[in-house]
C-alpha cells in the first residue's frame, strides 16, 4: 500500500522531528489524556535554542515544563482553558491567558485570528486504509492539525481507536513518532458527602429520557449513581470521564429516546482512567466529534430534554455567575458551559443548571455572595441563568426579577450566611415590597 510507504519516510526521532520547531513560531499542543508527552519533552529540551515560541493549548494532564522561570523569553504559554499544571505561571504573568468559548476556539484556527505553524498530536496507529484515530481526543485539535502548517505525530499503540470524525490521514501527517507508552491518566476525584447532597438535588430535576452533558469533578461524579433507576437516558456532552461507565452497562444510557442522534454518545474528548480508555476503544456506542459541533448550541438544542450541569464558584444575588477567576486569580477557562446554557435553555424540556457548593474556604465564605468579587469575571450573564443547586436546595431564576431572585438564592445559600445577604438586600431595598396599591374611587 502507498500511504505504508509514506508512513515510513515519515517515522522520525522525537529530537529529529521537534526540529521543525522555530523562532517566532506557534505551537498547539493536543490537551487533555492525549497530550503528546514524548514530542512536548523533545520541544523542552529545545527551549534554550529558541525564542518567542508561543505555546497553545487546552488543560494538559502531563508536564508544562515549558513554562519554567528559567524558559520565560524562550517559550510563552497562552492557555485557552487553565489547568493546574500553567495555573501559576498564569498569574504570576509568565503565561496568557485567553477567555474563549469552547464551541469558538477551532474558528480562531479556520479565521487566521490564530495560525498555528506546528501542531503536535497523539494518535492511534494507522488502519488498513492509512487513518489514524484522535482516540480519547477529538475536541479543538482534530481543526488544529487540519490548520497546522506542520503536523508532528506521536503515534501510540496504547492510544484507543474511536469512532465519529476522529481520524488523520497517514498523508496529512508530516512527522511521525513512533512509541508505546500509557496515556496521561485523570485521577478519580474525591466525592465527599458535601458533593452527594448536591448531586441528589441536581438528580431530582432529571426525568426518564434526558439526555445529559457533565463536566467532571466531585459533584458530576456524584450526580451520575443517582440515575441508576433511570430509563432510556441519552449523552450529548464535550466530555466525559469514568462515572458514566456504570451507566451505560447498566442499559440506563442508551440514548433510546434521543431524536438527534439516537442511540449515540455525541462526545468531544473523555478525561479519566485507562478503564474508561480501554471502554471507548472500537465501542460504536461513542460518536467523537470536534468540540465546534459538541458545543454548538444549534445542535445541543435540537436535543429535547437537554440537562446541562455545570459548576461555578461564585454566583451573586442577581444571578451572574463566575466559573473561571477567583476574583483577580485566574483559576479555569469558560469552557463550555455557556455553550451549554445556551443550548439546553433552547431544547425543548431543556433545564440549565449551575450546581455549586454554597461554601468555599472551609465554610468560611459563601459562594452566593451579594455582588461578585472585584475582577471576578462573568462567564455566564444574569439573563441566561435558570437553574441553580446546592445542597440547600434549587433556586430557578429564569423570569424571575432581582426581588425574587435574591430571594431564591439566600433560600439555597448557607443558614449561617443569609442574614448578612438580608442585611445587603434590605441596604440596596432590593427585597422591599411596594407599596399596597390604593384603593380606587369610583365616581
Amino acid at each position: 500500500m502507498s500511504w505504508e510507504i509514506e508512513y515510513k519516510k515519515k517515522l522520525r526521532t522525537p529530537e529529529e522531528a521537534l526540529r521543525c520547531v522555530r523562532s517566532g513560531m506557534r505551537v498547539y499542543i493536543h490537551p487533555g489524556c492525549a497530550e503528546p508527552e514524548v514530542l512536548v519533552k523533545a520541544l523542552i529540551q529545545r527551549g534554550s535554542e529558541l525564542e518567542d515560541v508561543e505555546i497553545v493549548h487546552l488543560m494538559t494532564m502531563g508536564d508544562a515544563g515549558y513554562i519554567a522561570p528559567e524558559l520565560e523569553d524562550h517559550f510563552r504559554h497562552n492557555a485557552m482553558f487553565i489547568g493546574g499544571n500553567v495555573r501559576k505561571a498564569v498569574n504570576d504573568g509568565r503565561a496568557d491567558y485567553t477567555p474563549v468559548y469552547l464551541s469558538e476556539i477551532e474558528q480562531l484556527f479556520e479565521s487566521g485570528a490564530m495560525p498555528l505553524d506546528v501542531a503536535l498530536i497523539q494518535v492511534s496507529p494507522p488502519d488498513a486504509h492509512g487513518f489514524c484515530s484522535f482516540g480519547v481526543g477529538v475536541d479543538t485539535t482534530l481543526t488544529a492539525a487540519k490548520c497546522a502548517h506542520y503536523v508532528v505525530a506521536q503515534v501510540n499503540d496504547q492510544m484507543p481507536r474511536t469512532y465519529g470524525d476522529s481520524f488523520i490521514h497517514v498523508n496529512n501527517i508530516h512527522a511521525v513518532v513512533e512509541t508505546s507508552r500509557p496515556l496521561c491518566e485523570l485521577p478519580k476525584p474525591e466525592i465527599t458527602d458535601l458533593h452527594v447532597a448536591i448531586a441528589r438535588n441536581v438528580a431530582g430535576l432529571i426525568d426518564d429520557g434526558a439526555v445529559l452533558q457533565t463536566g467532571i469533578g466531585g459533584i458530576p461524579d456524584a450526580v451520575l449513581p443517582f440515575l441508576m433507576d433511570r430509563k432510556d437516558l441519552g449523552v450529548h456532552t464535550e466530555l466525559i470521564s469514568d462515572s458514566v461507565i456504570p451507566l451505560i452497562e447498566a442499559g440506563v444510557v442508551n440514548g433510546a429516546r434521543k431524536n438527534f442522534k439516537p442511540r449515540k454518545v455525541i462526545v468531544g474528548f473523555v478525561l479519566g482512567s485507562k478503564r474508561l480508555f480501554d471502554f471507548v476503544d472500537n465501542n460504536p456506542i461513542f460518536e467523537f466529534h470536534p468540540n465546534a459541533y459538541t458545543n454548538d448550541p444549534l445542535l445541543i438544542a435540537r436535543n429535547d430534554n437537554m440537562v446541562a450541569i455545570n459548576s461555578a464558584l461564585q454566583i451573586d444575588l442577581t444571578g451572574q455567575v463566575c466559573s473561571d477567576s477567583i476574583g483577580t486569580y485566574f483559576y479555569s477557562g469558560i469552557g463550555g458551559q455557556v455553550d451549554f446554557l445556551r443550548g439546553s435553555s433552547r431544547a425543548k424540556g431543556g433545564k440549565p443548571i449551575i450546581a455549586l457548593p454554597s461554601t468555599a474556604k472551609n465554610g468560611t465564605i459563601s459562594r452566593i455572595s451579594p455582588m461578585l468579587d472585584p475582577g471576578a469575571g462573568v462567564v455566564t450573564s444574569r439573563g441566561l441563568i435558570r437553574y441553580v443547586v446546592t445542597e440547600y436546595g434549587v433556586a430557578y431564576l429564569h423570569g424571575k426579577c432581582i426581588r425574587e431572585r435574591a430571594k431564591a438564592l439566600i433560600e439555597i445559600a448557607h443558614p449561617k450566611f443569609r442574614e448578612e445577604l438580608y442585611a445587603y438586600c434590605e441596604k440596596t431595598k432590593w427585597l422591599q415590597r411596594p407599596h399596597a396599591a390604593k384603593t380606587a374611587v369610583v365616581r
